[in-house]
C-alpha cells in the first residue's frame, strides 16, 4: 500500500481542501450536530438531520439506514478494495452543573466551537460528510469503496455498532479510520477493556441487631480496598502504557433501609495492556476475594438493550487491547496524507479510551488507525471544544487519505 501518487501532486492537494463555502456548511452543519441532544440509545433525532443533510448536499442517493439505526455512506464503483471510515453519532448526557456556557449552544468564540460532542465525536462526523462532498466534487475516481458509518451507542459500548454494521451488512472493509478525537495526532491503539460484575454476598439481619447478620457492603469495602491495592501494581507496556482498575459503581439489596443488606456489587473497570488478558484480571480479583475471605462472584458484564430501530444489542463487556506496528503501511499512508496536508510529520500515539477498534482490529484483525480533530482531553468534560481550522484539515486529510488508497493511478 505505497502512497499514491496523488500525494506528489500539490494541485491535487489543494484541490481536495474545503473551498470557504464548503466550510461555511460544514461549521452550520457542526453547530446544528452540537445543537441537537443525541444521547447514547436516542440518536433517531440526530440521525435524520444527518439524512437531510446528506441529501441537501447530494448525497442522498448513497445514503442508507441500516437495521442497527447507524446511517451509511457509500462512495465508489465497489469493484476494489473497501476503506471504512467510523464515527459515532451519540454523546454522554451534561451531567455537571458547572458548564461555563449552554452545553448545547454551540456556541463559536474566536473559531473555538464549545458544547456536548465538540470534539466527541460530532467535529470528525462533520469533516467526514464534508471529505465526501469534496471528493465528489472533485469527481476524484475511487476504484473501490468508501464507507461512513455513523454508529449508535459507542459512548455505552464500544464495537457493538460497528459490529452490528458488518454482520448485518455483509461488509468486509481492508481498512478501518476511526474518527475519535485525537488533536490531529495519529492514533494506532489503545487498551483492552473489561467491566467485571463482582457480587459479594452476606446475611440480612434487623440493622437495630447488626451481629445477628453479615453486612455486605462491609465485605464490599474490604473489595475496594484489595482493589486499590491491586491497581498500583499493575502490568505495564511500552507502547500502551499501564493497565488500571478502578471501581465505577456500588449497589446493595436488603429488604429495607433498616435492614442489614446481603448483596452489594461492585463494578469494576479493568482496563487491559498488551500482554493481559480478560482471564489474567479475573484471576486477579479472584486473589483480592481469597486473601480478604469474602464470600463473593466475579462475573463479566453483559450490555443487552435495543436501538432507536429495535435492534437488540448482547454484547459481553470484555475487550483486548490492540496496537498497530508504527511501520504498518496503514499508519506510513496516513502519515504521508497529513504530511501532505499539515506539512509536517503527524505525531503517533494511542488513545486513553476505547473505541470501536476493539471489533475491527481487535476482534476481526482489520487494520485500524485512528485521527481526528479535538484534544481527547475536554472529551466528557465542561470544556469540550474543536477549533473550527482544525475540523477543516481532517475534512482535507479524510478527503485525501481516500483518494489514496481508493483513487485511480
Amino acid at each position: 500500500m505505497p502512497p499514491h501518487s496523488i500525494l506528489s501532486s500539490q494541485a491535487s492537494i489543494a484541490g481536495l481542501a474545503l473551498t470557504p463555502d464548503e466550510r461555511e456548511q460544514m461549521t452550520r452543519f457542526l453547530r446544528h450536530l452540537v445543537q441537537t441532544p443525541s444521547p447514547f440509545g436516542e440518536e433517531e433525532v440526530i440521525a435524520r438531520l444527518i439524512q437531510e443533510h446528506l441529501s441537501e448536499i447530494g448525497l442522498a442517493d448513497v445514503t442508507t439506514t441500516d437495521r442497527v439505526g447507524n446511517v451509511v455512506v457509500r462512495l465508489g464503483t465497489g469493484d476494489g478494495p473497501t476503506l471504512l471510515y467510523d464515527v459515532h453519532m451519540d454523546t454522554v448526557l451534561p451531567t455537571d452543573p458547572d458548564w461555563p456556557c449552554d452545553p448545547y449552544g454551540a456556541v463559536v468564540q474566536d473559531g473555538v466551537l464549545y458544547g456536548v460532542g465538540a470534539c466527541d465525536a460530532k467535529s470528525s462526523l462533520a469533516a467526514m460528510v464534508y471529505a465526501a462532498r469534496r471528493l465528489q466534487a472533485a469527481n476524484v475516481p475511487l476504484n473501490g469503496t468508501l464507507i461512513l458509518a455513523f454508529v449508535v451507542q459507542r459512548e455505552r459500548c464500544e464495537g457493538a455498532a460497528l459490529q452490528g454494521l458488518i454482520e448485518e451488512e455483509g461488509i468486509r472493509p481492508d481498512w478501518v479510520l476511526l474518527g475519535e478525537p485525537s488533536n490531529l495526532h495519529i492514533m494506532r491503539g489503545h487498551r483492552g477493556r473489561v467491566l467485571f460484575r463482582v457480587t459479594a454476598h452476606g446475611r440480612s439481619s434487623h440493622a437495630s441487631r447488626p451481629t445477628l447478620g453479615e453486612n455486605a457492603i462491609a465485605a464490599a469495602a474490604r473489595l475496594v480496598f484489595g482493589v486499590d491495592l491491586l491497581a498500583t501494581d499493575l502490568p505495564t507496556d511500552p507502547i500502551l502504557g499501564s493497565g488500571t482498575m478502578a471501581v465505577t459503581h456500588i449497589e446493595s439489596q436488603a429488604p429495607s433501609l433498616n435492614a442489614i443488606p446481603d448483596t452489594c456489587t461492585l463494578f469494576v473497570d479493568r482496563r487491559l495492556t498488551l500482554g493481559e488478558t480478560v482471564a489474567r484480571a479475573h484471576a486477579q480479583l479472584e486473589s483480592v476475594i481469597e486473601r480478604e475471605g469474602i464470600r463473593a462472584d466475579i462475573e463479566v458484564n453483559e450490555y443487552a438493550t435495543d436501538t432507536y430501530t429495535g435492534y437488540r444489542f448482547h454484547v459481553r463487556e470484555a475487550f483486548d487491547a490492540w496496537a498497530l506496528e508504527e511501520n504498518h503501511p496503514l499508519v506510513q499512508t496516513l502519515s504521508a496524507v497529513v504530511h501532505a496536508v499539515r506539512g509536517q510529520s503527524p505525531i503517533l500515539g494511542h488513545w486513553p479510551f476505547s473505541t470501536d477498534g476493539v471489533y475491527s482490529m481487535g476482534t476481526l484483525g482489520i487494520p485500524t488507525a485512528g485521527f481526528g480533530p479535538g484534544n481527547p482531553d475536554h472529551a466528557h468534560t465542561t470544556q469540550e471544544q474543536v477549533r473550527l481550522d482544525d475540523v477543516a484539515v481532517a475534512a482535507q486529510v479524510y478527503a485525501l487519505f481516500a483518494a489514496t488508497l481508493l483513487g485511480e493511478g
